[in-house]
């Protein structure tokens, strides 16, 4: 006669071993690759904070500070030039607004030097105390004893020089990312180029702690080692209690009671509780008596289910209506005037979306259009959409420039947003007397133009940072002249990364060549052909982003389009 003990002891022991190797694979696996996404994170928001770095200052200061820390590490320039630039305004003022970037991103340290590539290249092992092929120009490192100040050189960590050198000889970043472990625990590093007439002068560093990757992998490490343990431990539990118990009247009775139910019009009999093995046995009861329940609750409900999800739709509906209703709608929309003629569309993803539009009289000779997308989709992101387009056209109103207009709703957002959502936008006002049209762009996609030539063409020049992402933030404000005819195209992502079934983007250039196939046409007309483009393009392929889209002519003080 066989002893049920010593198999069910060998069947343990032997479920335990697989499940362990099961959970230690899994564990190791997802380390490796939770370790590395979290990296690349960090990386990716390195060099974003080297990029907003670099706008602080414009091209000119850039190549004034390389200049002089080029001369400087050659011989030609003094030490009396390096006091006399680092005790000006505007270093220091560059300099305030990099040691808020950093405290506002909690970065270890942020730098900008400039490198010489033969210095790099002369790299001794042997000898790396009076290797220096570094000039800083700026540092706020955390520890204010250990930075550098303009005009000090240095090294930096051997294993980055082929990336450096590539960097410097490219001028673009390296797809792969630097992480290290210094005395503040592991970091990663950006290394950006800094381009000034398109030669590589010199490079910003970026190094930001990766605390929450450390405290991330072993909180992970030890919550797969406690369920490996924890699951062990009940499985050998439950199989012991199973050893013990009767199994075939359970399941006879768990099988009997479900055919009742079926046969006795889905009436839930109590003697399922009656289970009690222990083991999975007991939990195959209580899920088909909960099953049954479920079942019985749903039938009852039915009605009351669907009802809530018309009640739920009809409010989206409501939502939906009510938001397009904030948006301009009406067209013409100033049949007054016959210096302009304007149009917009947006067509939602979602029952509400995060898109918005706006254009409004500011006096009678100003006219200011706003395009914006907020972070996200459905009702989080158009309750922020509802408060970014009331504070921008608020503050427009009052007359105030574009650039101040949105430095005053940056720092609003930025206010009690737990949430870090944040709201990339384009403004323009437009001086209808003089064709002059200020505008700002935070994070936003060019706009397009049509200018004397009939052509449409994308509008040169790098976005300042997006709304809501950092208190502080200046934005640059420039300007064009519109002459009558010109036509200005404003659009959100939704029109250029809208895709088809195979995964392609609708894109840039295909968006440019419809725009110019019909550069004669009205604004209305307009958009209606780049809609029309993108449902053929997109075909069965869902909607998976709100598309905006806004066209302005102008026409000039008498109202005629220019002569073709």
């Amino acid at each position: 006669m066989y002893r049920k003990l010593p198999l069910g002891v060998k069947f343990i022991v032997g479920f335990v071993i697989i499940g362990i190797l099961i959970c230690l694979s899994i564990t190791v696996i997802g380390y490796r690759n939770y370790s590395k996404r979290i990296q690349k994170q960090y990386n990716d928001t390195a060099y974003d904070i080297a990029e907003t770095f670099e706008s602080f200052m414009t091209e000119e200061e850039l190549a004034l500070y390389m200049d002089t820390a080029e001369g400087f590490f050659k011989g030609t320039v003094p030490q009396e030039r390096i006091d006399e630039l680092k005790g000006s305004e505007r270093y220091r003022e560059v300099e305030r607004l990099l040691y808020a970037l950093r405290e506002a991103t909690n970065a270890n340290d942020i730098y900008m030097t400039y490198s010489d590539r033969e210095e790099i290249l002369a790299y001794d092992a042997s000898d790396t105390e009076n290797w220096h092929p570094s000039t800083y120009i700026f540092d706020c490192y955390m520890v204010e004893e250990l930075k550098f100040d303009f005009g000090h050189m240095g090294g930096f960590n051997a294993s980055y020089i082929e990336p450096v050198l590539e960097i410097l000889e490219t001028g673009e970043r390296i797809d792969n990312y630097f992480v290290s472990e210094g005395e503040f625990g592991h970091n990663t590093s950006a290394v950006y180029p800094v381009i000034i007439n398109g030669v590589v002068r010199g490079v910003i560093g970026v190094e930001i702690p990766m605390s929450t990757l450390e405290s991330a992998l072993q909180e992970y490490i030890v919550s797969s080692v406690m369920v490996t343990v924890l699951v062990a431990i009940l499985f050998i539990i439950i199989f012991m209690m199973y050893t013990y118990r009767n199994m075939i009247g359970p399941i006879k009775l768990i099988a009997h009671e479900a055919e009742n139910f079926v046969k006795n019009d889905t009436e839930v009999s109590d003697k399922l509780d009656t289970v009690n093995t222990g083991d999975e046995i007991q939990m195959l009861s209580q899920s088909i008596l909960q099953m049954e329940i479920g079942i019985k609750e749903y039938i009852a409900n039915l009605t009351e289910i669907t009802a809530e999800k018309e009640r739920i739709g009809a409010e989206l509906n409501v939502a939906k209506q009510i938001q397009a209703d904030m948006l301009p709608s009406i067209f013409p929309a100033f049949p007054e005037r016959a210096e302009f003629d304007i149009f917009a569309t947006m067509t939602p993803a979602r029952e509400v979306g995060g898109d918005f539009y706006d254009f409004f009289m500011v006096d009678r000779d100003h006219l200011a259009v706003v395009i914006a997308d907020v972070s996200g989709k459905g009702v989080p992101a158009a309750l922020f959409m509802v408060i970014a387009k009331t504070l921008l056209k608020n503050h427009a109103q009052k007359g105030e420039e574009p650039s101040r207009v949105f430095e005053q709703t940056n720092d609003q957002l930025c206010e009690n947003n737990k949430e870090n959502m944040f709201v990339t936008a384009w403004m323009g006002i437009l001086e209808i007397s003089t064709g002059k049209l200020s505008y700002v762009n935070a994070g936003h996609n060019p706009p397009v133009i049509k200018g004397a030539d009939g052509v449409f063409r994308y509008l040169e020049g790098a976005p300042d940072f997006v709304l809501a992402g950092m208190e502080g933030l200046p934005y640059q404000q420039s300007e064009l002249m519109l002459h009558r005819g010109d036509s200005l195209y404003l659009y959100t992502d939704g029109v250029t990364e809208a895709n088809n079934m195979q995964d392609e983007l609708y894109g840039e250039e295909r968006l440019e060549e419809v725009l110019n196939l019909h550069a004669q046409a009205s604004p209305e007309e307009i958009l209606k052909a780049v809609k029309e483009s993108i449902d053929t393009f997109v075909g069965e392929a869902e909607q998976f982003d709100d598309i905006t889209m806004l066209c302005l002519t102008f026409l000039g003080e008498n109202g005629e389009n220019r002569e073709k």
